[in-house]
């Protein structure tokens, strides 16, 4: 997880989250030089001086030593929800999240200098690709509580159209920076896109 976020957590759950960050960082290393599939968990426990056991305490499936993000981008936007100023929609809520997202470089924007090696090892293991599939669900299934919370009309069509667009968003970003597009431009491409994307759910209405 990222530092800003673990600064008010007890120093017993900071350790935590660190020594599991440690271990996803060296499995993200091994995946990208040598390959998903050509990696056992073994290997990661030796190289990261613990326990295959310990690995598993953290990660319970070997794929998400790699997409270690998805709980954490199921807790970001349920949160901007829950959390989102007072008179403030979802939607705008949700909006201000992706696009601080972007501004920060942070992983789950999918936008950055180093990104293409994540999805060349995503796109070669059909094992990853299922697990994104999955934790998509997952994201979804958060925000569409968080939205039934929120009063919306149809929280669970809200929740499936904003994920399908961002994620939309994304995937189209990730196959330019695949492409070699300068990161820059892909940026403000994604960002342009984003708003158009938010300005048509919200005409859509369904967060009132």
């Amino acid at each position: 997880m990222d530092q800003e976020l673990d600064e008010g957590l007890p120093l017993r759950e900071r350790k935590k989250r660190a020594t599991r960050q440690r271990i996803s960082d060296i499995a993200t290393g091994l995946f990208v030089e040598r390959g998903f599939d050509a990696v056992t968990v073994a290997e990661v426990a030796r190289a990261a001086g613990v326990s295959a056991m310990t690995v598993f305490n953290y990660f319970p499936r070997k794929e998400d030593l790699f997409l270690d993000r998805i709980p954490q981008a199921a807790e970001l936007f349920a949160e901007a929800v829950r959390d989102r100023a007072p008179g403030e929609s979802p939607l705008a809520a949700l909006r201000r999240l992706v696009l601080r997202l972007l501004d920060e470089g942070h992983p789950l924007s999918g936008v950055g200098e180093h990104y293409p090696h994540f999805y060349r090892v995503v796109i070669a293991s059909p094992a990853l690709r299922s697990r994104a599939r999955e934790g998509v669900e997952e994201v979804e299934r958060a925000l569409a509580a968080a939205l039934a919370e929120s009063g919306a009309a149809d929280s669970r069509l809200l929740a499936a159209l904003t994920v399908a667009a961002y994620r939309t968003v994304f995937v189209t970003s990730a196959h330019r920076l695949l492409s070699g597009d300068p990161v820059d431009e892909v940026a403000r491409d994604h960002r342009a896109r984003l708003g158009v994307a938010f300005t048509a759910l919200e005409r859509a209405g369904l967060d009132g």
